[in-house]
């Protein structure tokens, strides 16, 4: 008996000792009743309990409030992500909308969600690190507020921190002899560390994406599990139900368009004349494309002439900043209306193809757009004559940014609204039109690359995008609803939000990066504005601190790493080279799985 006691009290204090999760996989492999189990579980609570309790009373005061503040936060953080889950509007449309329409039209909505997490994520960065600070240092702004101001950007927007020109280049020093906050310093690490960041999450987004659309084992589960063995019966609302319902019936037509796709065969002038259709078109697109350029080039010129010039008139000078935004938000809202009559018009056999063409012709055109417009900024802008040529930057792009958000909201009434009104009086036998995906996400893009070459010259920018972007959630969802049908086509779109991934990745973020690394590496900045006035260059200000910490011991750590890593090419190049491979490496672990779970399905349904 005494030979059980101790060995049980032996047990007990053997477990108390281990991880929880150890301790339960322990327990219930104990060949021991249910009763037994749960006698030997309370034993080793109380045992954990009372070390708990010896050991809090050997840690000082100090260990202890800050055991008490992690906890606290902990809770805090909890608590605070149960509300946003709440929160979440989305989260039932999401349902619904995939129920509805599909996951070609749900990945739209999708993406959406993720850039508008993605910018409040931006604007929290950027509003702690560079704007709560600039608030102690800031001077009272003396210019009136008409109102207009709303619409173009300019004049008393210019004297707030909504534009890289209000930043101090001083250091902000609350309390004489205090701590002090460089802002020069705050400014290039801010942003250099978001894009950093922003370029993880992207690879991390892309990577999952890949493998949940591309690797998951559900993919080859078969339309026979997914009709017997995805029921959730903890699912009683009568609404609830059909909704689940209407989602599983979807999900097995795009399953099965993919077993019975029919393979058309053309006679030899049939495709003659499909391969005749389908140049005319790229040749029509190329055409529309450089055409477009050209107009924002010259009318870009004509602009900085106003500007340089002035106006006598202050009506006349707000109306004149409003022509380049409004008319290159025509071109990229009217254009991708012919490129999509264009994708009809060649009539291709998967709707998934329509969709990838029309994308790839609106990324070509958008792209060049900015293009135009960066080579503008940055060529010609920045050389001219104007006093801050960055906040003249950030108020175009601001006006950019917020033209575009209008047009956004134009083209649902004008491509969705009013083609429902035709064709449900005149053209009757149409239909309701179906959702332009290409078109939409394109839009998205365009908009997101906006704000990541605005972030450097107007640091609140992506809390204006993060707005913009909600309220673009909700009228499309309505709009949706109200104005458009399912497509006619049922089709499997897994790999949909993995391609919107790669095109917000290249070429938007990469283009973003270069854009990016010839402002902060090669352009001067402006004399009399802006945290970098008076500097070679704004990396110039990283130079700079690192002379000023070579004379202190303390940082020669510091100075080391940026010498032989940061300004090192052959590092870049062994990093580079590291990346490259860890890819391939990993791309081949997936093929290999993606294989042997192909293998598995075969062996199972043989």
């Amino acid at each position: 008996i005494f030979h059980m006691f101790f060995a049980e009290e032996n047990l007990v204090s053997n477990l108390a000792n281990t991880s929880p999760s150890e301790r339960i996989k322990a327990i219930q492999k104990m060949p021991e009743t249910m009763k037994k189990k749960r006698e030997i579980r309370n034993k080793v609570l109380k045992e954990v309990t009372q070390k708990s309790r010896h050991r809090s009373t050997q840690l000082s005061f100090c260990l202890q409030c800050l055991q008490g503040t992690v906890v606290s936060f902990r809770r805090f953080g909890n608590t605070l992500s149960e509300y946003f889950y709440h929160l979440h509007f989305w989260h039932k449309t999401l349902k619904i909308v995939g129920a509805e329409f599909g996951t070609s039209v749900l990945s739209y909505f999708v993406f959406l969600k993720w850039l508008i997490t993605l910018n409040f994520f931006s604007f929290i960065v950027n509003f702690s690190f560079i704007t709560i600070p600039q608030f102690v240092a800031a001077e009272p702004n003396n210019l009136s507020f008409i109102g207009l101001e709303l619409f173009t950007g300019a004049g008393y927007f210019q004297q707030t921190v909504l534009y890289y020109g209000f930043y101090t280049n001083a250091t902000i020093r609350k309390i004489e002899n205090g701590p002090s906050y460089n802002m020069q310093l705050a400014y290039i690490f801010t942003v250099g560390m978001y894009f950093v960041i922003c370029f993880l999450i992207l690879l991390f987004s892309m990577a999952k994406s890949f493998c949940r659309n591309f690797i998951n084992p559900r993919t080859y589960s078969g339309n026979a599990s997914k009709l017997l063995c995805t029921w959730d019966f903890n699912i009683t609302n009568e609404k609830a139900v059909k909704l689940k319902q209407k989602n599983l019936s979807t999900q097995i037509k795009e399953d099965l368009t993919d077993v019975n796709r029919e393979v058309l065969n053309f006679s030899l002038k049939e495709r003659f004349v499909r391969i005749v259709i389908h140049l005319v078109s790229w040749v029509a697109f190329l055409g529309t494309a450089v055409a477009a350029c050209a107009g924002v080039y010259f009318l870009a010129i004509n602009n900085l002439k106003i500007f340089v010039k002035g106006h006598k008139n202050d009506l006349e000078s707000q109306a004149a900043m409003l022509v380049l935004p409004v008319v290159t938000s025509l071109l990229n809202t009217f254009i991708p209306f012919f490129y999509s009559w264009l994708g009809h018009l060649e009539r291709f056999q998967n709707p998934g193809q329509h969709i990838y063409v029309t994308i790839t012709r609106n990324i070509l055109l958008k792209m060049s757009i900015v293009g135009i417009l960066c080579y503008y900024w940055l060529s010609i802008v920045a050389v001219s004559e104007s006093q801050c040529w960055e906040t003249l930057v950030g108020q175009d792009i601001y006006r950019l940014v917020l033209v575009d958000f209008i047009f956004c909201l134009l083209g649902s009434f004008f491509g969705e609204f009013l083609q429902r009104i035709i064709r449900t009086t005149v053209c009757v036998s149409q239909g309701l039109p179906e959702f332009d995906i290409g078109r939409n996400v394109l839009d998205l893009i365009y908009a997101q690359t906006l704000t990541w070459i605005g972030i450097l010259f107007s640091p609140l920018l992506p809390g204006i995008q993060m707005l913009s972007f909600s309220i673009v959630f909700y009228i499309k969802k309505v709009s949706l609803m109200m104005n458009c049908q399912p497509p006619r086509k049922v089709w499997k779109t897994a790999q949909m939000t993995t391609s919107f991934m790669f095109l917000l990745f290249f070429p938007s973020f990469v283009g973003v990066l270069s854009v990016i690394g010839v402002i902060v590496w090669r352009l001067k900045p402006s004399k009399e504005c802006g945290p970098f006035r008076g500097l070679s260059s704004m990396y110039a200000a990283v130079s700079e601190w690192i002379k000023i910490l070579e004379n202190y011991t303390a940082s020669k750590w510091i100075v080391w790493i940026y010498h032989n890593l940061i300004t090192s090419e052959l590092f870049f190049f062994i990093l580079s080279t590291l990346v490259l491979i860890i890819t391939y490496l990993y791309w081949q672990i997936l093929e290999g799985r993606r294989t042997m779970i192909k293998l598995l399905h075969k062996q199972i349904i043989n």
